[in-house]
């Protein structure tokens, strides 16, 4: 049973610079967890569980790509102003952030690594996390390992995430339940 006034969803790089497939950097299964992300996050307003938009943006430079991505982000700019629109930073219409809702600028994958994340949930007394987003093995995992690290209950939404396979998506699930997260679908929050 999930207590609202303790828990918060986390949703990670659901941007159309991972989502759609003219970027360099597209997921491929990112476009088809969105409906999942949106219920997730329907349930999250309703319930009144706190909402954190964690999202990447990059320098129009470059400077502050992950140096093992910035070969394939150089390649149209992605997530950041030197690129399209339909690449950029923004999430799609139906996951776009509600005012009040937080929204946080990570440097690298994990939500947690050089932000204040912890800081807040700390502050709201939040100690339990709903992970949703995109990529499962990098961003997800990273995230997850962290949150429990913090001794968080970790629940991650299974079809609210995506991986560039089911094979992969698959794996990282079997690994993030083995070490204490509860997987979860999206219909069943």
């Amino acid at each position: 049973m999930i207590n609202p006034s303790s828990t918060a969803l986390i949703m990670i790089d659901m941007q159309n610079g991972f989502i759609n497939e003219a970027s360099p950097l597209c997921v491929a299964g990112a476009k088809k967890s969105i409906p999942a992300c949106r219920r997730a996050l329907e349930y999250a307003r309703k319930h009144a569980v706190s909402v954190y938009h964690i999202v990447r943006r990059y320098a129009a430079d470059g400077s502050d790509v992950e140096p093992c991505r910035y070969d394939t982000w150089k390649d149209g700019r992605p997530l950041s102003n030197a690129c399209p629109e339909e690449i950029g930073p923004s999430e799609p219409a139906e996951l776009a952030p509600l005012a009040g809702e937080a929204i946080i600028v990570k440097p690298r994958f994990s939500a947690f690594f050089q932000t204040d994340l912890h800081a807040r949930l700390q502050r709201q007394g939040i100690d339990t996390l709903l992970l949703t987003g995109t990529t499962t093995p990098n961003c997800i995992r990273s995230t997850c390992y962290d949150a429990l690290s913090y001794n968080y209950d970790v629940i991650v939404v299974e079809d609210a995430t995506s991986s560039r396979n089911e094979d992969v998506q698959r794996a990282n699930m079997e690994d993030m339940a083995f070490i204490g997260a509860r997987i979860v679908r999206s219909v069943d929050l």
